[in-house]
């Protein structure tokens, strides 16, 4: 995830704390010590206590599936190793007006489009239906339209005007709303587990009645994403 590290005007430049509060890191800002949670942006300890700074779209994905889409981008080389981390054993939380839900990157994958409501604005999670390993949050709202938004013939396109979209950057290719650009919204690639931890009242997708549509040999609906204690998540 990527923040923006600015508060009122003022650049902050931040370190890594080193210890993990909820299973995910934690940064120290340099001018008070303050102790900052990664995921919610919010500082949780020392004088800052309880300031945030701004998410912004950012993604989760292979290098490969990036360099695609992105084939200018310039990346740090630096000796690595695998990350070992599965994009399938994520959720992508959305969390708006102090609202929040929580997108299984299985079911997404399945579904191809989640159109959704969170904190009253429309918005929708993609999967890129050319390489599932890349993904995107959209505002729906196009000054006073909002669009319903579903992958047909591995192409994201919109049930109204029949508009081809990027999948990745938002724009109208080909149709009556070609060259209008849908805003990029952040989401947060969470573990299943720690969610609850971060966003305890999370709303989870899809819908019951969509998940029984999706459930089948080749789709494991709960695999990773029950509560300790065996709640369902859905």
């Amino acid at each position: 995830m990527v923040h923006r590290r600015e508060i009122n005007g003022q650049e902050i430049v931040f370190g890594n704390q080193g210890a993990l509060w909820g299973n995910a890191m934690t940064w120290w800002d340099h001018d008070t010590g303050s102790i900052w949670s990664q995921p919610l942006g919010e500082a949780i300890a020392g004088p800052r206590r309880g300031q945030t700074i701004e998410l912004l779209p950012s993604q989760l994905t292979t290098w490969g599936a990036w360099r695609e889409a992105y084939p200018q981008t310039l990346a740090l080389d630096a000796a690595a190793g695998r990350a070992g981390i599965s994009l399938l054993d994520t959720v992508i939380v959305v969390e708006l007006a102090g609202d929040s839900a929580a997108y299984p990157i299985g079911a997404l994958r399945q579904q191809g489009v989640a159109n959704d409501i969170v904190g009253g604005a429309p918005i929708a999670v993609v999967i890129d239906p050319t390489d599932d390993n890349r993904w995107a949050v959209f505002s729906r709202t196009l000054d006073d339209r909002v669009v319903e938004l579903e992958i047909r013939f591995d192409q994201l396109i919109d049930r109204e005007t029949q508009t081809v979209w990027d999948p990745v950057r938002g724009i109208g290719l080909d149709g009556p709303l070609a060259g209008e650009v849908l805003d990029l919204l952040p989401g947060v690639p969470a573990f299943n587990k720690d969610v609850p931890t971060f966003w305890p009242t999370v709303r989870f997708w899809p819908p019951s009645r969509v998940l029984e549509s999706l459930q089948g040999p080749s789709v494991d609906a709960s695999a990773g994403v029950k509560f300790p204690g065996g709640q369902s998540t859905f």
